[in-house]
């Protein structure tokens, strides 16, 4: 038997532990930290990724992955246990979205962004909220075709983005004689096949087809059959090394995801009219997608989801 003054040391030992490892487990970190300090979370835009994050007439930011991250700021709201939240908007490009989410300036990017091996070396990624692939969109008086028919074509892509270096790889591999033009943004990049500085702008296909709902005449454009790549995941981004804010975020996009909230939101952005001009985009969700929601994953890798067919 322990002498009573043994015991009793052990005794307050334990309750001092016990007493502390709360207040311990409860210590904010990271993302989460600054949120709470600050009372706000900074997002990043696109102005014309649609119908994920583009702006409307009065130059608001609306679409799929703003729905998505507001899902998300109720989600740390709560956690945090704070009775409002500021929420400060930050338009981002294609070249600066990473840079900005790494040096602080933004804590959520709600984009038109893939999630891929070599971005996850700098950032982090939710579960995946949309799949897509690389096509391209040409006028159909052009009669291009395939990819074949853009042998030595101007075509145009946008800069900093996965696909314009695709199209740079399949130029080389395929010796097609390209000469790439660099976009600043998408609309910049469809803007030169309306005005013919390129015969083709290559880009993800959901996006080619917002971009050819608010021209001035659909009916002149198309989006190639071939693709440049295999289907790939769109995802909020946020910081890397960051678990406990992750851990927030992925909750929130799994249960979204999960529930019948999730199926609503797809069918609102891509199955119904949107603004500014009600045109609708009329793309039913992938057998693969309505699996990657029952299944919420924040996986890179492609093929991960080509086996969910």
């Amino acid at each position: 038997m322990k002498p009573l003054s043994l015991w009793l040391i052990t005794s307050a030992v334990i309750a001092s532990v016990m007493v502390v490892s709360p207040a311990v487990a409860g210590e904010l970190t990271g993302t989460l930290k600054k949120i709470k300090e600050i009372g706000a979370i900074s997002i990043g835009y696109r102005n014309s990724s649609v119908p994920f994050s583009y702006l409307d007439d009065d130059q608001k930011p609306i679409g799929y992955a703003m729905d998505i991250c507001q899902v998300i700021v109720d989600a740390v709201q709560k956690e945090l246990k704070l009775d409002k939240l500021e929420v400060k908007l930050v338009a981002v490009s294609s070249a600066t979205r990473i840079p900005l989410m790494a040096n602080g300036t933004i804590d959520l990017e709600c984009g038109s962004t893939t999630n891929n091996s070599e971005r996850e070396k700098q950032v982090a990624f939710t579960n995946s909220h949309f799949l897509t692939a690389s096509r391209f969109v040409s006028k159909k008086v052009n009669k291009v075709g395939g990819i074949d028919g853009l042998k030595g074509k101007p075509v145009s892509s946008t800069s900093g983005t996965t696909t314009i270096k695709q199209v740079n790889q399949a130029n080389r591999e395929r010796s097609l004689g390209l000469t790439v033009l660099a976009a600043r943004d998408h609309a910049e990049g469809f803007l030169m096949v309306e005005t013919d500085q390129a015969v083709a702008f290559v880009m993800d296909d959901i996006l080619l087809a917002g971009l050819i709902a608010q021209s001035k005449d659909p009916a002149a454009y198309e989006i190639s059959e071939e693709a440049f790549s295999e289907p790939e995941p769109y995802a909020i981004m946020l910081r890397k090394d960051d678990p406990a804010f992750k851990a927030v975020v992925d909750r929130a996009t799994a249960d979204l995801f999960r529930g019948p909230d999730g199926i609503r939101l797809y069918e609102k952005w891509f199955l119904q009219p949107i603004p500014p001009k009600g045109l609708a985009l009329h793309m039913p969700m992938s057998p693969a997608l309505r699996k990657a929601f029952a299944s919420p994953s924040d996986s890179p890798d492609p093929e991960s989801y080509t086996k969910l067919r």
